[in-house]
């Protein structure tokens, strides 16, 4: 009987081991990628909207993966998966905007400088 017992459980935790949540590929990078877009904005904004296009496609791939089956993935990385998302669209947007005001102000400084100097016609 105690044999049984044993047995038993030594075959649920083998199953266990089988049917354990994991976590969603991507999820970690996706939110190091979006951290990464926010933080680099004032590099003229290019680098802030390259990492944030890259992980808004890594998301979008590990988001259908979770769709697809959300009992074999951890909530956990679903969660990292969806801030780094967030994060990434706050990256872009900064960095946007950032080029914006980049250009106006490039727009700006040669519109004082070429009715201040005198061009010779």
């Amino acid at each position: 009987m105690e044999q049984e017992n044993n047995t038993q459980n030594t075959n649920s935790n083998q199953a266990n081991q089988y049917f354990q949540k994991q976590d969603l590929p991507s999820a970690t990078g996706t939110l190091v990628l979006g951290i990464i877009s926010i933080s680099s904005f004032w590099c003229y904004g290019i680098v802030g909207i390259i990492t944030g296009i890259i992980a808004l496609s890594i998301s979008h791939n590990s988001n259908k993966l979770y769709k697809a089956n959300p009992d074999k993935y951890t909530e956990s990385s679903y969660k990292n998966l969806n801030a780094g998302r967030i994060t990434a669209i706050v990256g872009i947007s900064l960095s946007s905007i950032f080029v914006v005001i980049i250009f106006l102000y490039i727009l700006a400084v040669s519109t004082f400088f070429s009715n201040i100097l005198p061009f010779a016609n």
